[in-house]
């Protein structure tokens, strides 16, 4: 399957709802988006509409990658840091590819897009990104040129008894 990555798409009703149906899959599936399943489209809409409005206010960036028909399949969010002191670098979230595509390489050209991305933006020199332990995401990151530069325990809670790692990754880009 042939995957084109956007950036910038304009935002669409078509694209609202094929970004939430692609979030609620990967949540489903057990991708660490914010989530713990399971979720639906109704509850993933406001964290969707929260990335939309910095979007709307210029603050953050949609990296897509969408099918022939437009389905979108892979996406990321890339914010501009607004503390003076640390412009130099982008935020980047809820980095997600739809299951059936996981493990095919859509995740490393995801990744590449938003690369380009920052080094399209005048005065970037890094990117980073948390991720949750024990989902192997970050050896993905690793994989993909992200260092491990920070780690806090059992930050996040996914259950009762089930804490997980928050971790930090950093990308040069300069």
């Amino acid at each position: 399957m042939s995957i084109r990555f956007h950036r910038d798409p304009a935002v669409t009703p078509e694209l609202r709802d094929g970004v939430c149906a692609l979030w609620a899959d990967v949540s489903n599936a057990g991708g660490a988006v914010g989530f713990v399943p399971p979720v639906t489209r109704e509850d993933i809409r406001p964290e969707l509409v929260k990335h939309l409005a910095a979007m709307a206010e210029g603050r953050a960036r949609l990296i897509v990658g969408q099918d022939a028909s437009g389905t979108p399949l892979a996406t990321a969010f890339v914010y501009a840091n607004t503390h003076r002191l640390m412009r130099h670098w982008l935020w980047v979230y809820s980095v997600m590819v739809h299951p059936s595509l996981q493990g095919q390489g859509v995740g490393r050209e995801l990744m590449a897009a938003v690369e380009d991305a920052a080094r399209d933006t005048e005065g970037i020199r890094g990117l980073r990104l948390t991720c949750r332990g024990g989902t192997g995401a970050d050896r993905f990151y690793g994989s993909c040129g992200y260092k491990e530069v920070g780690r806090v325990p059992d930050a996040i809670k996914v259950a009762d008894d089930d804490y997980r790692d928050d971790i930090t990754m950093w990308r040069e880009v300069a």
